[in-house]
């Protein structure tokens, strides 16, 4: 099939999506050769392999490799790779704001174009989020790949193998105490189990939180044992793109502020959320550009 042509902004660096996507070796979910990603993602029981590379320098080539899709399926992996890129948000009145910031100036300078490559499914953004809960981010990444090696579903292409992420179905049939095996804290192991059975229960979803107002969506996604203020907020931010998520408690935040300021110590909570004020409505932002920094 012709590949999908995506638009990019022109505020757009693939070179720095590429470089995040390869941040860990430990990573299963896609799979970087040279100047392409390829992903592998589930659409109900339809697996999708599709391919993504630079076409030029305003526009992504999409190209489905693992038959000839319908259209439904076309217009699938074209939402994914919109919503898991972030290709359709206007930076610009970032960019403006930023440039006149002490802190943020030299890092938009830096890193422009730098983008929130986003986790378009809910269920694994919320997971994920409680994996990276209280440990280092080469851990996370070693407890999510044996998560998705040993529950997520996986397809053989051309000898290699690709894998998707675990459904809410499988893993709600968990017994937690399965998960200790991989390693997950018991804490860990009953909060990814809960989530799966909340999606299962129709007590979230996507579909649900879709449109609302930043805070009665992260008042939803609270309701679920396990998810707190900065776990909702980092998968508002990854799943929805909200450019007001402010991940307050994170360290690797923290660590920036620090780092930038030249501070002796992390800042408290207050003194983050006073420095904040002045992103007020970009917070998602100014924390992505912090975290870079570092």
């Amino acid at each position: 099939m012709n590949p999908i042509l995506l638009a990019l902004p022109r505020d757009y660096s693939f070179e720095l999506v590429l470089s995040f996507l390869q941040r860990s070796p430990h990573e299963l979910l896609h799979r970087l050769d040279r100047d392409r990603v390829v992903k592998l993602v589930r659409f109900g029981v339809d697996p999708v392999l599709f391919e993504i590379r630079l076409h030029d320098p305003s526009s992504l080539a999409v190209k489905i490799v693992n038959g000839k899709p319908s259209k439904r399926i076309t217009a699938l992996v074209t939402n994914y790779v919109k919503e898991w890129l972030d290709l359709e948000t206007d930076l610009e009145p970032f960019y403006r704001l930023a440039q006149k910031d002490d802190l943020l100036k030299p890092l938009i300078r830096k890193y422009y174009g730098y983008r929130i490559v986003g986790l378009p499914d809910l269920f694994e953004s919320l997971v994920w989020a409680v994996l990276g809960q209280q440990i280092n981010l080469s851990f996370a990444y070693k407890l999510k790949h044996r998560f998705v090696d040993h529950y997520g579903k996986s397809l053989e292409f051309q000898g290699q193998r690709y894998h998707a992420f675990p459904n809410p179905e499988t893993v709600s049939s968990i017994d937690p105490d399965q998960l200790l095996k991989l390693q997950f804290s018991r804490q860990k192991a009953s909060y990814s189990v809960g989530i799966a059975k909340a999606f299962m229960e129709g007590r979230i979803s996507k579909e649900m939180l879709s449109g609302l107002p930043l805070n009665e969506a992260k008042e939803e996604l609270m309701k679920i044992k396990g998810v707190g203020n900065w776990t909702a907020n980092y998968a508002l931010m990854k799943t929805f793109h909200y450019p007001d998520a402010f991940p307050l408690e994170d360290a690797g935040l923290h660590n920036a502020i620090k780092k930038q300021l030249g501070l002796k110590a992390k800042p408290s909570l207050d003194r983050v959320k006073k420095l904040f004020r002045k992103y007020k409505g970009w917070e998602a932002y100014a924390t992505l550009y912090l975290w870079k920094s570092l």
